[in-house]
């Protein structure tokens, strides 16, 4: 390990640990002597505050912050050193072990450029050096992004939103599928459409579009006062050159890490630029679902034909409504409906929607195999499956949305 003290017969100092004691953190020694080699050096809380002032600071790429549990009585002291070091220009990586997501919070909102748990996975640690520099010269792509949102017009889209009242009742394919279909709409001048995966532990819409997921996601997500449409547009992916997704994060992180406050923002910087935003909700209520169901102008809710979907929309109906939420944005959407010739199954139907005292406006058809399998190979249905009744009808479904938000604009 080297010194922070220049030294004019090894290379320039470009980066620096910063630890109570960085001996607790022998993994990111290691890491650190792989992807820098002696051009490293390690520094004290205290050390660190007086080293940023100093001439070699200017040389500095970034610090890696790393702290633990014993750390969290030190926030004030913590967020300082992330605060000068941004004022000086250097990145900071965050290298955490047994740290609350409240903590965590708090120092990313504080300007951490990279989040690191500790043990540190393999290679994890040059992988987000290669997305500290690779920031500091953004790619064509992401300029292109950007540049794109910033021609837009403040169109105010609008805002559907697919919530699955139990798991395996079709959301995703169905925000997936809808998102594709809107941006597929042959008319004088095609909509722009986002698909916002706010599932942040178990998104998959990036699976089913075969799109990678984008440490950016969660760097902007955690510190929504700070977006512009530049950082916005660099956590979007684009499929196909039609539609706009912001999957969810790399990693698996608390539902409760965001606020109300962030999905807020992000949903109106959404609706500033595209014509439709369609957002895939966890199926588990959170502190800010008032907030996608307030900004929603349909809230479809996914169910299948079952017992389990029938308690589910009751319990769900029951804490809306004590909360005196909208629960007229609800639109209940019934996957693998029965058959036209099962007149068995359509009483079923018929039964399950007046027991639950709810209208089942759209009924889908079970698309068999081929929904998985267009899914695995990262392909919308229109692609996979363009005769497959579920793309048909989610087809329908779309077409009529865009007709319906027409007349509204026109009318209004």
């Amino acid at each position: 390990m080297s010194s922070v003290m220049p030294q004019p017969e090894t290379a320039p100092i470009v980066a620096c640990t910063i630890s109570r004691d960085v001996q607790n953190f022998d993994l990111l020694i290691e890491d650190m002597e792989q992807a820098l080699g002696e051009a490293w050096g390690d520094l004290g809380f205290a050390e660190a505050l007086a080293f940023f002032n100093q001439p070699d600071a200017e040389a500095m790429e970034f610090v890696a912050l790393a702290i633990d549990d014993e750390d969290e009585d030190n926030l004030v002291l913590l967020g300082e050193i992330i605060t000068q070091a941004k004022s000086h220009g250097i990145r900071v990586i965050l290298i955490a072990e047994d740290v609350t997501p409240a903590s965590l919070h708090q120092l990313l909102r504080q300007g951490a450029d990279e989040f690191v748990p500790y043990p540190l996975p393999e290679g994890e640690l040059q992988q987000a050096v290669d997305r500290l520099r690779a920031a500091a010269n953004p790619q064509p792509v992401e300029a292109e992004q950007t540049a794109r949102l910033k021609s837009g017009t403040d169109k105010q889209g609008a805002v559907f939103v697919c919530h699955g009242i139990a798991g395996g009742t079709g959301t995703t394919t169905l925000a997936v599928n809808l998102a594709w279909e809107l941006a597929l709409l042959n008319t004088a001048e095609a909509p722009n459409v986002c698909l916002l995966d706010l599932d942040l532990q178990f998104g998959s819409a990036s699976t089913y579009l075969d799109l990678g997921r984008r440490e950016a996601v969660f760097e902007m997500l955690s510190d929504t006062e700070n977006m512009d449409e530049e950082i916005f547009g660099q956590s979007l992916l684009t499929f196909e050159d039609k539609l706009q997704v912001l999957t969810a994060p790399a990693d698996m992180i608390p539902l409760d890490l965001i606020t109300p406050e962030d999905v807020q923002r992000v949903v109106d910087m959404a609706r500033a630029h595209f014509d439709y935003v369609i957002i895939d909700m966890p199926s588990t209520l959170v502190q800010w679902t008032e907030t996608v169901l307030s900004s929603a102008h349909l809230y479809f809710t996914t169910l299948e034909l079952d017992m389990r979907s029938a308690q589910n929309t009751l319990r769900f109906k029951r804490a809306l409504q004590s909360e005196e939420l909208p629960v007229e944005k609800l639109r209940y959407v019934l996957n693998r409906a029965p058959k036209f010739t099962d007149l068995g199954g359509k009483a079923r139907v018929k039964r399950l929607s007046e027991s639950l005292d709810i209208s089942i406006e759209v009924q889908l058809p079970d698309g068999g195999k081929p929904i998985t399998q267009g899914a695995d190979h990262g392909l919308p249905l229109a692609t996979s499956a363009t005769k497959n009744p579920l793309r048909r009808e989610i087809a329908k479904l779309a077409a009529s949305i865009h007709e319906l938000n027409a007349d509204h604009a026109q009318a209004a």
